[in-house]
């Protein structure tokens, strides 16, 4: 085995004190949680009861205890991807701690580590959705009964962030039109608003005097680009429930889209006649557009959009790809976007 003596390691290959912290944090919940099964029953130890079908499942050390005893029995029966596009892409799978470890969150903080490393104190039991505007049934609701009528599926989808780097993740959750439907929407319902929680108990990025954005992170679509197939509300990923970092307990995904559309942690929905703010496009207009199609045409002014880096990556290894019209699922949202110029409407 070769020693170094500390003045000859190089910065670049220690590893990130955030990203060891976490590691460890994972290692310490994963044990509590096996420790703490054994009693619980059949309920939880046959999570994700599909599981062996199901794409991907989070290692075994990292799965999360369910938040409140009926997640347990939501996640009993999972549907798994099916084998081809486009809830499959085929593609290799982003590793568990890579997708948990390496996020945008920041309301924990503005470096890629802080929500893993920071979220702790977060909790999500119990959790409402307020749901107002142009809706037959606004109101108050238990997350609980908002998912009570719904069937968990897996979706392997491509996530593209506007910063150039890219994943693939096997979320797991429901078509966002399932909920839509449950709350009918009236003939004036043209756009759907989200809000994020904001809790600066337990969110520090909130407090920090370095924060950018103005509270509560706002995102938006049209109502067709909400009932669309693809978008999809998650609950979980690789199996398992959401971590805090990535959008527990339930958040937003639009995979044709720029990452920053897939808002987290939703307390709130909207039902508007008109096209509302949101919180990248009121901060930097000029960079951040409202429908944020991911589009290798129209560059970012600080990062090129035709190539991407495909996460994991290492000294060694940097995986660059051409990037994808649409993200790759033009065939399926193409439509709802002809006659508009995408370099206007970007």
């Amino acid at each position: 085995m070769l020693i170094k003596k500390p003045s000859d390691i190089k910065p670049s290959e220690i590893t990130p004190e955030a990203m060891y912290r976490n590691r460890r944090e994972f290692i310490k919940d994963g044990t509590n949680f096996l420790a703490g099964s054994v009693g619980i029953g059949s309920s939880l130890t046959s999570l994700a009861q599909d599981g062996d079908a199901l794409k991907a499942r989070a290692p075994a050390a990292m799965r999360r205890s369910p938040p409140a005893s009926w997640w347990a029995e939501k996640f009993s029966s999972i549907k798994p991807a099916p084998d081809s596009e486009p809830n499959f892409t085929g593609e290799s799978l982003t590793p568990y701690e890579d997708v948990t470890i390496y996020n945008n969150f920041y309301e924990f903080g503005m470096n890629k580590a802080d929500p893993a490393t920071r979220s702790g104190e977060f909790k999500t039991e119990p959790w409402t959705v307020e749901i107002t505007g142009e809706v037959a049934k606004p109101g108050k609701y238990d997350l609980e009964n908002i998912l009570k009528p719904v069937d968990l599926e897996e979706r392997i989808y491509r996530l593209r962030c506007v910063e150039a780097w890219s994943m693939v993740i096997p979320w797991i959750g429901f078509p966002l039109a399932d909920l839509i439907k449950q709350f009918e929407p009236t003939s004036k319902a043209k756009f759907v608003e989200f809000e994020t929680i904001v809790d600066s108990d337990s969110m520090p990025g909130i407090n920090s005097r370095f924060a950018i954005v103005s509270w509560p992170y706002r995102e938006g679509l049209r109502i067709d680009e909400a009932t669309n197939p693809l978008t999809f509300m998650a609950v979980g990923l690789y199996g398992s429930y959401l971590p805090a970092q990535n959008g527990a307990p339930m958040r937003l995904v639009v995979p044709w889209k720029y990452g920053f559309k897939s808002i987290k942690s939703i307390v709130k929905i909207n039902f508007r006649e008109t096209q509302p703010n949101t919180t990248w496009n009121d901060l930097q207009a000029n960079e951040y557009g409202f429908y944020a199609n991911v589009n290798p045409e129209v560059h970012h002014p600080r990062w090129r959009q035709d190539m991407e880096r495909r996460l994991p990556q290492t000294l060694l290894s940097r995986r660059v790809i051409e990037t994808r019209m649409f993200n790759g699922y033009g065939e399926h949202v193409a439509h709802m976007y002809d006659g508009m110029d995408l370099a206007s409407y970007y």
